[in-house]
C-alpha cells in the first residue's frame, strides 16, 4: 500500500512539475490594429516565430486601437503586437515630443516609459517608419518636395488643408503646433474621416492632408508626399511591445523576434499594403511571401 501511495505521489509531483512549465507551451498571443498594415504584421511576427521555434502562436487580430490594445497587454490578454514609437510616446505615455529626436532616442524613451509604468518593452524596431507626410493631387500643380516648400507655396496660392479631426485637436504634434512650425497660409481646414480623407484630397475637395508613410492609398490615388524638413513630428518606428512576463515565459521569445530586425523596408510595406487593399489578397499569405521572398523563412 505504501508503494502505491508513494507512486501515486510522485505522479502527482510529476503531473504538477509539468503543468508549472507547461506555461512556456500556451500559445504566443499576438494582437494588432484594425487595419490593414495590422493585419499583415501580426502574420509576420507569427509566422517567423513558429518557423524559428518551438512556440505556438495565436492571433487577435484587428482587436483594436492603442486604447484597447494597451489594457490587453497590461492585463495579459495578448502577449506582443507592433506599435509606432511616436504613438507609445504621446498616446500611451502622454509625453510630448521633442522637435528632432532621432529614432533611437524617441525608441529609447517608449522603452523606459513602458518597462516603468506598463510591465512591457520594445524590441529591436522592424526597420520601417509609418509616419505622417503631407500629400497633396500630382494634378494639384504644386512643385514641393518638403513641408517647407508647400508652406510657401501656401503664401502665394490659395490652398486648404484636411485631417481627421483629432489632428486638430492634438499638442505638440497637431495642427496648431504644425503651422506654428511650418508658416502655412491656408484659405480654410476640414475634418474628414480617415477613410475618405485620401479620395477627397484626390477629388479636389481638398489640397492637402496629413498622409500615412506606408498607406497604399497614396499610390491608388496618385498621391504626391513631401519631407518633413524640421523634424515636426516624431518618429513613428514600427516595433514589436511585449510583456516583460511573456520574455520570461518564452525565454527564446526576444532572440527569435530580433531576426526580424531591420528587415522591413518602408517600400516593401507600402507594396504589401497595395496587395491587400488594391488586389484583395489575403494577410497571411502576404505575410508569408515576404517572408519566404527575404529567406527568412522556408518555402
Amino acid at each position: 500500500m505504501k508503494k502505491i501511495i508513494f507512486g501515486s505521489l510522485l505522479l502527482a509531483s510529476v503531473l504538477a512539475g509539468c503543468s508549472a512549465s507547461g506555461d512556456s507551451e500556451e500559445p504566443i498571443v499576438i494582437g494588432g490594429k484594425p487595419w490593414t498594415e495590422q493585419y499583415i504584421l501580426p502574420q509576420i511576427l507569427g509566422q517567423y516565430i513558429e518557423a524559428n521555434s518551438d512556440y505556438a502562436v495565436e492571433y487577435k487580430e484587428g482587436l483594436g486601437e492603442v486604447s484597447i490594445l494597451t489594457p490587453a497587454l497590461e492585463q495579459g490578454d495578448i502577449d506582443l503586437y507592433v506599435e509606432y514609437t511616436g504613438t507609445g510616446l504621446k498616446d500611451v505615455l502622454k509625453e510630448e515630443s521633442v522637435s528632432g529626436q532621432s529614432s533611437e532616442e524617441v525608441l529609447d524613451r517608449v522603452r523606459k516609459g513602458y518597462e516603468e509604468t506598463l510591465n512591457a518593452t520594445w524590441l529591436e524596431p522592424l526597420g520601417f517608419e509609418n509616419g505622417y507626410t503631407l500629400a497633396f493631387s500630382k494634378d494639384s500643380g504644386y512643385d514641393a518636395k518638403t513641408y517647407s516648400e508647400l508652406a510657401e507655396i501656401s503664401k502665394q496660392q490659395e490652398m486648404s488643408f484636411g485631417a481627421p479631426h483629432p489632428f486638430y485637436e492634438r499638442k505638440g504634434d497637431g495642427y496648431d503646433d504644425m503651422i506654428a512650425t511650418y508658416p502655412f497660409k491656408f484659405s480654410a481646414t476640414e475634418s474628414f474621416d480617415p477613410a475618405i480623407m485620401y479620395e477627397a484630397v484626390k477629388n479636389g475637395e481638398v489640397d492637402v492632408i496629413p498622409a500615412f508613410t506606408t498607406d497604399s492609398r497614396i499610390g491608388l490615388f496618385d498621391l504626391a508626399t513631401t519631407t518633413d524638413d524640421l523634424s515636426f513630428f516624431p518618429k513613428y518606428d514600427a516595433a514589436p511591445v511585449v510583456r516583460l512576463e511573456a520574455l520570461k515565459q518564452y525565454p527564446e521569445l526576444e532572440k527569435v523576434l530580433d531576426g526580424l530586425a531591420g528587415q522591413i523596408s518602408e517600400e516593401e510595406m507600402l507594396a504589401m499594403n497595395a496587395r491587400v487593399d488594391q488586389d484583395q489578397e489575403v494577410a497571411s499569405d502576404v505575410a508569408r511571401d515576404f517572408l519566404v521572398d527575404k529567406g527568412l523563412i522556408k518555402e
